[in-house]
């Protein structure tokens, strides 16, 4: 079993994204389709309560890192948008 880790940013909810978010799990409720603008809203992910979730793993902000034993990421805060309030870690097997 293999290991990946992720590093998110999180733009957090603001009156649009629970606008989005409330028509997101009003369909699910209903049992019919998404609409396309909300799923690209949530960048075809299930939303997160927190907020916007955005890769930034490809963003120039963040590059790969490692040495002889150990490997991750560097994040340079000075380059991560502004809108971006909150960093994301995590791993999944």
């Amino acid at each position: 079993m293999s290991m990946s880790t992720y590093v998110v940013g999180i733009k957090p909810a603001d009156e649009k994204f629970k606008k989005m978010y409330e028509i997101y799990k009003k369909c699910e409720e209903a049992e019919v389709n998404i609409p396309k603008e909300v799923e690209e809203f949530f960048n075809d992910e299930e939303p997160d309560k927190k907020g916007v979730i955005i890769d930034i793993r490809e963003m120039e902000c963040c590059k790969e890192w490692g040495d002889d034993s150990r490997e991750g990421f560097e994040i340079d805060i000075a380059k991560i948008p502004k809108d971006i309030k909150i960093i994301r870690f995590y791993n999944s097997y």
